[in-house]
């Protein structure tokens, strides 16, 4: 675990060096911390990594990942007002620890709403984008989960697919919930990262409240990037709930440890959720489904 106040993290392996990004603690001036490690263990902080844009773009910048691609660093990422108008923008940098600078793109102005993020480069080469955004029209109306394909590193083909949309009672954010000037029972599915293992693409994911014990994470499974997607059956336990040890779990992303095992990173409260922590648990692939295991 980091013991600093380090939201929606996510790290990136180049190398034999990790770097880290999460949502800090909103202040004036550049946005998004960053750390680096050697082990995964062991994190020393890098400073904050992105150039706040005008305040006209917004005033909350969330969740931000990282590709390696083209010989340069490209940090995606949300920015809006408050939890109103958020859309995902992309920025660039020579070095993983920044400063990274905005390329003046709005990747999703079709979408309503859209944040989360998440590059993901398949074994041919091509790269998508999943991303959660919001839909009034589906039976459980709420935010869900797309993916687009990269029509090079600052722009989307604009044809957005389906990944996952909410099926269950446990990804309720709210029941009536005003939005969109209607009353809605609200469900979030967020925080999407696929790798590809066993010849499949799995997803995790989380639902539910980030602001509470329900919140927590699950996962998908593909035979593409663009799908089509499953649900876990609906017997199999969360990957990740709220324990006597970790109080709402969620917006994971996945990497591989030294020693080339895969590592689960997420953020969860403390006890008496003043911070949320970024915590990595080793994650085990069989060709039937993920499991989580222990601390590094």
């Amino acid at each position: 675990m980091y013991e600093g106040y380090f939201a929606d993290p996510f790290v990136l392996r180049r190398g034999d060096r990790y770097y880290a990004y999460g949502t800090g603690v909103p202040s004036p001036g550049d946005v998004f911390d960053s750390l680096s490690s050697p082990d995964l263990t062991s994190w020393t902080p890098e400073g904050r990594c992105l150039r706040r844009l005008d305040d006209a773009a917004g005033d909350e910048y969330w969740a931000p990942e990282v590709a390696y691609s083209d010989g340069a660093y490209w940090m995606y990422y949300s920015v809006g007002r408050g939890i109103s108008g958020h859309h995902i923008r992309v920025a660039r940098s020579d070095e993983p620890t920044g400063p990274f600078e905005d390329q003046g793109v709005n990747l999703t102005p079709h979408e309503m709403f859209a944040i989360d993020p998440h590059p993901f480069q398949d074994v041919d080469g091509t790269w998508y984008l999943y991303y959660a955004r919001d839909v009034l029209t589906d039976p459980r109306p709420g935010t869900q989960l797309a993916v687009d394909r990269f029509g090079g590193m600052t722009a989307l083909m604009g044809n957005p697919a389906v990944v996952l949309a909410p099926n269950a009672d446990w990804q309720i954010y709210a029941r009536n919930r005003a939005m969109y000037g209607d009353v809605y029972e609200w469900h979030t599915m967020e925080g999407p990262t696929v790798v590809r293992r066993h010849g499949r693409y799995w997803l995790t994911y989380s639902g539910g409240s980030w602001e509470g014990h329900g919140y927590g994470v699950s996962w998908g499974v593909a035979p593409h990037p663009l799908g089509p997607w499953e649900h876990a059956p609906t017997n199999a336990p969360r990957l990740l709930e709220t324990t006597p040890e970790l109080v709402g779990p969620g917006h994971s992303s996945i990497t591989t440890a030294p020693g080339g095992r895969d590592v689960l990173v997420f953020h969860a409260w403390d006890n008496a959720m003043t911070g949320r922590r970024m915590h990595l648990r080793y994650i085990e692939f069989t060709p039937d489904r993920p499991a989580v295991g222990g601390p590094l």
